[in-house]
């Protein structure tokens, strides 16, 4: 991936649409009862799209943020690959954990809503549309920027900022998360590959929760 595809007005602007969308949805959605999966998932969907607008608006080429058309198919099938050999790579350390007498199923289990169809929209929110806007945003921009200062330094910054949002959470599987995707990025070329890792993840993780 070459350095500098990312310019400094593309990463402002970026910031500040996000930040201003998810102001205005917290101050929307504060002391209100209820799930609030359905508008997450517009939320999502708005600032991918805005994003991609941006980058289109001062970039002129879709693939400084990994998108062009030509890379779509074969960034998904690079992912599913990926996708194996990081469950592979899981599934492995899993082993050693449970082995030690440590349950790694409490690391990382996210707790599921009770109603079938809030569950389904949690996996379409969580599993599909999140994923896909933020690739965009933490990989495509934020990488793409502070990749003109080397690699190390932006999946170092890139995991940072990908973290910081999810840290009551998961933290020690956003960072492993942050770094995999970053490095597939880098090596593949392609935002299709570390959205598709992200994505199938994201489902792996909230299917544990069906586990005792």
């Amino acid at each position: 991936m070459e350095a500098n595809q990312i310019t400094l007005k593309t990463l402002t602007i970026s910031i500040a649409a996000v930040l201003a969308i998810e102001t205005v949805f917290r101050l929307a959605i504060s002391g209100q009862p209820g799930s609030h999966l359905p508008a997450l998932g517009i939320i999502r969907c708005l600032e991918a799209l805005l994003l991609a607008f941006i980058t289109g608006r001062f970039e002129k080429d879709p693939n400084a943020i990994g998108l062009s058309r030509s890379k779509m198919l074969p960034g998904l099938l690079r992912g599913l690959i990926w996708s194996v050999c990081f469950a592979i790579a899981a599934g492995v350390l899993f082993l050693v954990l449970f082995a030690a007498g440590i349950n790694p199923l409490k690391l990382v289990q996210t707790p599921l809503p009770s109603a079938p169809r809030q569950i389904f929209m949690f996996f379409l929110v969580g599993g599909v549309i999140a994923p896909v806007s933020e690739e965009i945003f933490f990989r495509g921009i934020i990488f793409g920027f502070f990749r003109r200062w080397g690699f190390y330094a932006a999946i170092l910054i890139s995991t940072v900022f990908f973290v910081l949002p999810h840290g009551r959470h998961l933290p020690l599987t956003q960072i492993a998360g942050g770094i995999v995707f970053a490095i597939a990025y880098e090596k593949e070329k392609s935002l299709m590959v570390p959205i598709t890792i992200h994505c199938l993840g994201n489902m792996a993780i909230f299917s544990l929760a069906f586990f005792p």
